[in-house]
């Protein structure tokens, strides 16, 4: 289910609006007793139509989303618990664990491809990409350092966490959201008559990017690049490439527009992800408006870890343009890619 579709559009929304107002009643009529949680039958919504959104095309990955939640919110409470040795260890299994469940599903047929490349014959898995695998296991890597850091305090209750990380208007496209953005409002949250009016244009304007534009940039690019690329002339070449890049711009960020209006309007604030990418002056600050969510994360979680050292600074750079090449697409095109952005 995408956010495009009539059926999301018509039904879905619809529904869990209705059914979050019901909520949001049940919320105001609970005890002053308690009020401890302050959202409790909207976050039990919240969860309930995250992971129908979430199964409505693949449900056995419902369950690989539920395990990845365990895990972390187990290496949280033992982050949060212990010191010293014990706590790294926490933090370290934890994120073994997420690194693994991503590079399985998405990175084993490369790493088995490229194996064969080079002469070592093992067999090639064919494993389906789950849809947003990669947006909510960087969520989970980051809740986990941000406990790890004191950032942030461990969530001590499981649907709040799986709230979190299953939180429908993020899941499938991003931004990526940060643990720390949104804990406050997972517990006690608003909507007021402005949530509701920027979030509702916010929502207009990215559906209007993605199908007035978007979709029909895609028509266009197709005559350019289609069957008959190679019998292109120079200019359709170069207005081809102008026409995909407009296609993903619009796609993208008109995706993020609407996941965040969605939030708005049901009391989450998340972070802008695209800031007017193509006025940049420079690549570099391409870079700071385009995807702004992932750009962050891996500053602040790959970057500064001391893996080759303060003199070795660059390397560091290095390996957080090879990471963002490889986050892209299992190929090593997009390696490449990356590497010329970060030289």
């Amino acid at each position: 289910m995408v956010f495009s579709d009539l059926f999301f559009l018509f039904v879905f929304i619809p529904s869990f609006a209705l059914c979050y107002f019901v909520a949001s009643l049940l919320d105001r009529r609970r005890s002053a007793h308690e009020l401890d949680r302050k959202c409790l039958w909207r976050n039990l919504v919240s969860v309930l139509f995250s992971l129908i959104f979430y199964g409505w095309g693949e449900p056995v990955y419902v369950f690989l989303m539920v395990i990845c939640v365990t895990i972390n919110y187990i290496s949280g409470l033992a982050i949060d618990r212990y010191d010293g040795a014990m706590r790294k260890r926490a933090l370290v299994g934890g994120l073994i664990c997420n690194v693994l469940i991503l590079g399985i599903f998405k990175y084993a047929g490369f790493v088995a491809s490229s194996l064969n490349a080079i002469g070592v014959p093992i067999p090639v898995p064919q494993i389906a990409l789950p849809i947003g695998i990669s947006f909510y296991t960087f969520q989970s890597i980051s809740y986990l350092v941000d406990v790890y850091r004191r950032e942030s305090p461990a969530q001590r209750r499981f649907g709040d966490l799986l709230l979190y990380v299953s939180m429908f208007p993020q899941l499938v496209a991003g931004p990526i959201v940060r643990y720390q953005t949104v804990m406050d409002e997972i517990d006690d949250r608003r909507t007021t008559s402005k949530d509701i009016i920027e979030g509702g244009i916010r929502i207009i304007i990215g559906l209007s990017k993605k199908v007035l534009l978007a979709n029909n940039l895609n028509l266009v690019v197709e005559k350019c690049f289609g069957s008959n690329v190679a019998e292109a002339s120079v200019a359709a070449t170069w207005f081809g490439v102008f026409a995909y890049s407009m296609q993903v711009y619009f796609d993208f960020s008109g995706y993020s527009d609407m996941a965040i209006g969605i939030g708005r309007i049901f009391g989450f604030h998340f972070d802008e992800n695209f800031r007017h990418p193509f006025m940049c002056r420079s690549i570099s600050e391409f870079w700071q408006r385009w995807h702004i969510s992932l750009g962050s994360f891996f500053r602040d979680y790959l970057l500064y870890l001391p893996i080759f050292g303060k003199r070795r600074a660059v390397l560091s750079l290095f390996l957080v343009w090879f990471t963002t090449g490889l986050w892209h697409g299992a190929s090593w095109n997009y390696v490449i890619w990356g590497l010329y952005f970060g030289v």
